[in-house]
């Protein structure tokens, strides 16, 4: 597929379902795109679309059918808006770190393909707001999902999920305790005490 040069090409290319709830429209919204006036489009759409899938069956389903409508914050970057993002300090890490994270139509320095979104999860996110340790969800995304990378931020306890074909399985946070939480750990049930009273995984 070519990158989409028209409205009418976009507009195809937004229709592109990429889980039963997701569609890649989902995925383009760019407030550092819309402040400058850019186009947030893919190079490689067809790599955007095979990594955006896997991102949304393995991680985003099944949050979003355990917890809730989940809210997509910030996913997709074209490397012209990252790099702006970067250099405007809007919070976007170097393209370079950002293949395959951000930018999902770019494969990493290895070769590598992935994706990220930054989501929230409402159904936490009150109860974030009402005090609940961000680490719960943490431990219950690290128990229950295939992640490679998650990566939390003290507004809305939103959130990095990252999917990789070679998943990291590494845990940070912008949340007192700053840092890293987990770091290429396996699941441990030790953690299920973080999360009681959390609904049971459904997919």
């Amino acid at each position: 597929m070519k990158s989409p040069e028209s409205v009418s090409a976009l507009e195809d290319f937004g229709r592109e379902r990429l889980s039963s709830s997701f569609f890649m429209r989902d995925f383009l919204h760019s407030e550092i795109a819309n402040v400058y006036g850019m186009a947030n489009i893919p190079d490689n759409p067809d790599l955007a679309i095979e990594v955006g899938k896997q991102l949304c069956e393995t991680l985003l389903e099944p949050l979003n059918a355990t917890f809730g409508r989940i809210a997509i914050r910030s996913a997709y970057r074209s490397p012209a808006v990252n790099q702006l993002g970067n250099e405007r300090k809007h919070n976007c890490a170097s393209n370079e770190s950002n293949f395959a994270g951000h930018i999902w139509d770019h494969p990493d320095k290895n070769g590598k393909k992935g994706a990220i979104a930054c989501v929230v999860v409402p159904w936490f996110s009150d109860r974030y707001d009402a005090g609940a340790d961000w680490r719960a969800l943490a431990y219950w995304i690290h128990n229950h999902l295939p992640y490679s990378t998650l990566y939390f931020f003290p507004k809305l306890a939103a959130f990095n999920i990252g999917w990789h074909e070679t998943p990291r399985r590494t845990i940070h946070s912008y949340i007192k305790p700053v840092g890293c939480l987990l770091n290429g750990e396996a699941p441990d049930d030790s953690y299920s005490s973080h999360y009681k009273g959390f609904p049971a995984l459904r997919r």
